[in-house]
């Protein structure tokens, strides 16, 4: 995420302007910013109490109910299909929805015997949004930096079937709502099912892709070389 905040603001319509310094590898379990409505009410509009606001969750999903945040590293993604059926996600995606902004995102293709990462996002380089889903977790026991009763919020991404696009790449993509599906998404008076209904793969035409340096791979790299072109005749 390398938008400003002012262009994320008019965008997502959050009320609070953080300082958020430009990001070019965010890795799971890293802290990433979430558009969520502020008091979990109203149609999150910025009417009914539901004003939107940025937050920082940690990026991996702790049901509230786990004993331990271990289940945090492999909880990154949710599949779209199943997302009512999960124990892991059945309560949030009732009324825990969040959009997670972005400008781009990775994903890596098996080619001539490495994976080859590439990265990912709209014609011109404009922000969007993932579909998300948070929840706040209650630490049981002192351990692993945190205290008893200490409470984390955390995030996970919605995924779903590629586009046609996409799919050369890989066979899954993140959700991606378009800004007219940002109000039903959050909106947590919005029944569940019809908001399932909106997470579905994003159009192909609008979307770009290019190769980048295997320096993303390693997580300690996050700087403007993660998202140079690795040579001219790479984009889609």
């Amino acid at each position: 995420m390398t938008t400003a905040p002012e262009a994320m603001r008019a965008l997502f319509g959050f009320e609070n302007l953080p300082n958020l310094p430009p990001r070019y590898n965010i890795a799971p379990t890293q802290q990433v910013a979430v558009v969520r409505t502020g008091d979990g009410t109203g149609d999150g509009s910025g009417e009914n109490g539901g004003a939107r606001d940025l937050v920082m969750l940690r990026w991996g999903l702790i049901p509230h109910w786990a004993k331990d945040a271990s289940m945090a590293a492999k909880m990154i993604n949710a599949r779209a299909e199943t997302l009512s059926d999960k124990p892991s996600f059945r309560d949030a995606v009732k009324t825990r929805r969040c959009l997670v902004p972005a400008d781009g995102f990775y994903e890596w293709r098996m080619e001539d015997g490495h994976k080859q990462p590439f990265r990912i996002g709209m014609k011109g380089g404009a922000p969007f949004a993932f579909a998300g889903l948070w929840e706040c977790w209650t630490a049981t026991a002192t351990g692993a930096g945190m205290d008893q009763g200490d409470e984390v919020e955390t995030v996970t991404i919605v995924t779903t079937a590629a586009n046609e696009k996409l799919r050369p790449i890989h066979a899954r993509m993140p959700v991606i709502l378009p800004p007219e599906a940002f109000d039903g998404w959050l909106d947590p008076a919005h029944d569940p099912e019809a908001a399932c209904a909106l997470l579905m793969p994003y159009l192909a035409e609008p979307m770009a892709f290019y190769r980048v340096s295997q320096g993303v791979n390693n997580v300690r790299n996050d700087d403007p070389s993660c998202t140079a072109p690795l040579n001219a005749g790479a984009s889609g």
